[in-house]
This record gives structure tokens, sequence and C-alpha cells, in this order.
């Protein structure tokens, strides 16, 4: 008998889940905007202050993960807790929660047989907590650091194909750095 998930290790689930990049797909985008007009139709839009596609998928002309990262930001903390509950109605699985900050994760499209053929992260956030919007639109900005992200990327890749959080420890001083430049660089683009 097979397992659930949820009855998994973590080195189970790494070993089901790998690290794996592709070269960029124009599909990413419609597969984003697909999620987002179905998370739309589901969820309270007035509860939604900003929701977007970010992450490696978001950037054109990059290798990346084919998992479309999708940030959604509320006003509340009350905004977020009827949202996540209706996004685990919704096909969503919760991956990790952080109630200090209002952060929630979730996934869509891990099976006990693997990846289906569209996975989603879903990133809960409240208002401000937009720091990869940040990041993402500098990339796209700046291809020369696109593709430096992309070679720190494929280095990682195998060496850490079957440690998440490995090979997103080792991304996290880049991240940091041109995180930090983006928010000067831009201001308060995304402040309300």
């Amino acid at each position: 008998m097979t397992k659930s998930l949820k009855d998994m290790s973590l080195e189970e689930l790494w070993g089901l889940f790998p690290i794996f990049l592709t070269e960029h797909r124009a599909e990413w985008d419609k597969w984003y905007v697909d999620e987002r007009n179905f998370l739309l139709k589901h969820l309270p839009n007035e509860r939604i202050l900003r929701i977007n596609h970010a992450g490696s998928t978001s950037i054109p002309n990059i290798w990346a993960k084919p998992i479309v990262d999708i940030y959604l930001e509320v006003q509340t903390a009350d905004d977020a807790k009827i949202i996540s509950d209706l996004i685990k109605q919704n096909g969503y699985t919760c991956m990790a929660e952080v109630p200090r900050f209002h952060r929630i994760d979730f996934n869509k499209g891990y099976t006990i047989h693997g990846f289906a053929n569209r996975v989603f992260h879903l990133h809960l956030r409240l208002v401000g907590d937009n720091s990869e919007l940040y990041f993402r639109d500098y990339l796209i900005d700046h291809p020369e650091i696109a593709k430096q992200y992309e070679s720190l990327k494929m280095k990682l890749w195998k060496q850490f194909e079957n440690n998440r959080d490995a090979y997103t420890n080792y991304k996290g001083e880049f991240i940091s750095k041109y995180t930090a430049l983006a928010k000067s660089f831009y201001l308060n683009r995304y402040s309300n």
C-alpha cells in the first residue's frame, strides 16, 4: 500500500519531488493566468489586495523549476484566515505556516505518484510582505543578474536535488542582496 503524502518523511518527499530545472516555458504565464482566474472565482475578491506571478517561472529566459509561484496579499489577519480556509477547500494543501507573521504557503499538484502536469506554490501574505515581488522585478529589469541567478541555481541543482531546504538556503545570500537593491531601486512600488 502506498503511503499518503502526510505520512511520508521529509526524505521520502524530497525523493518523490526532487529539484529539477527546465528551460523557460511560455506556458507558465498561461498556467498563472488560469490559476489566478480559478482563485478569483473561488475566493472573496474584496479580501484580496494583490495577486501576482512570482518566482523564477515569472522571469523570462531563465531555467526554473516548473512550479508556478503565486503571491496573494491580503490586508488583515482575519482576511488571511478566511482566504486560507477557502484555499484549502479548493485543492491546495498547506505546506508551511508561520502564524507570527501570518505567512502561509500552500501547494497544488503534488500527488503520491510525483508531480502533476501543473504545479503551484501559493504564498499567502499580509500587505507589505512582498520582497519576492521586488526581487522578481529587479531580475526582469536586469537580465544579466537574472542569468547570474540562473547560473547559481544550475550549480546547486544536482548538488541538492533531494534537499529543498539546502537548495533554498544556498540561494539566500544572492536573493537577499538583490532584494535589498530592488527595494532601494523601486522605493515603495508595492506600498499601499
